[in-house]
């Protein structure tokens, strides 16, 4: 494809974020891995994925690994799409284009763009440059019924983007670990997985970390503000035990000793997300988890997730996952089957 070709086929009509940086900070591999490191055939064994209900891909993990790091020179676009893991994007040269909620961002080399799982997204590259980036897909769920885990979920409500100038120390630490994991990959080293995962919850705990004192800082005013932390990092938990249940506004804003208005705004603020969204949110992962694995009836799956209403459920989950749940299973067991 000519430049000219790519550059008519770059997606049209939506907002920009923010332009390409006139210098552009490139990261220098040879300095990181090795002189003698060939990441082509390092990156050979990469499977691709499968575009399934149109707009949801399933990644096709190596080996029955939920880590994918993938060394990334194409020239094509990648049009509208969704997953179920965590994309960390990370410019080595030149920049990369993501669009999220109609949004164009330029992600310049160095910077670190993170698109939570779920996310409607496209990704392509500069028009008239090749560029090379890495791309993370990390899935979570190997890590996602871990307790303090709940209190990092607020952080991937929506994408966001890391930069040195934006903050300083975090961005180095997340950098240093995103090197190290791409190191420990590539090269399979003995335990590397392991090492891999090790790294992974290292960058949560330091994001979350960070978030917490961000929190903790916003109202210097209020000297009760990392009491309020705890109590919803303690909430959320609950929350991941209990959606299940019948969890009312009013009664959790009791559990929690505040009043109805008072909770849902200082819910809002911390996760992003009013009450009845995050608990819905909760609900349908809880669903994308059961459907494949479990032969009950949708209807009994959802009510089993909370759900008292099978319209409500069957209207939140296309909300979510841009198909019918019953469409959802179909395509993941013919995938299932395919890979078996």
């Amino acid at each position: 494809m000519t430049n000219e070709e790519r550059k008519d086929k770059q997606p049209k009509n939506h907002k920009t974020a923010q332009a390409p940086a006139e210098h552009s900070e490139s990261i220098n591999l040879e300095q990181i891995n090795g002189s003698d490191f060939d990441f082509y055939s390092a990156n050979s064994d990469y499977i691709g994925a499968t575009m399934i209900n149109q707009n949801h891909e399933i990644v096709n993990y190596h080996n029955g690994s939920t880590v994918r790091i993938w060394y990334n020179e194409q020239l094509e676009n990648f049009p509208l799409h969704w997953h179920n893991s965590l994309e960390i994007i990370l410019p080595v040269t030149d920049c990369y284009y993501a669009i999220t909620n109609e949004t164009t961002h330029c992600i310049h080399a160095g910077e670190i763009y993170f698109i939570p799982p779920g996310e409607l997204h496209s990704v392509y590259p500069p028009p008239y440059s090749d560029g090379v980036r890495f791309v993370y897909l990390l899935d979570l769920s190997v890590i996602a019924h871990l307790k303090d885990f709940a209190g990092i979920q607020p952080l991937l409500s929506a994408p966001f983007l890391l930069t040195r100038s934006s903050s300083p120390e975090l961005y180095r630490d997340i950098f240093d670990l995103l090197m190290q994991m791409q190191i420990e990959y590539f090269r399979k080293n003995l335990y590397s997985e392991l090492t891999v995962y090790a790294l992974m919850m290292t960058m949560f705990v330091k994001l979350g970390t960070d978030y917490s004192n961000r929190l903790a800082t916003a109202d210097a005013q209020s000297g009760k503000q990392r009491e309020y932390i705890k109590q919803f990092n303690d909430l959320l938990a609950y929350i991941d035990e209990h959606y299940m249940d019948t969890l009312t506004l009013e009664d959790t804003a009791s559990l929690m000793g505040f009043s109805k208005f008072h909770f849902s705004r200082l819910f809002k603020d911390y996760t992003g997300y009013t009450f009845c969204d995050y608990l819905n949110y909760r609900r349908i992962k809880a669903t994308e988890e059961l459907l494949p694995r479990s032969d009950l009836p949708i209807t009994e799956i959802a009510m089993q997730v909370g759900f008292s209403s099978i319209s409500t459920f069957n209207r939140l989950f296309r909300v979510y996952k841009k198909c019918s749940p019953s469409e959802y299973r179909s395509k993941l067991s013919i995938h299932s089957l395919k890979k078996g």
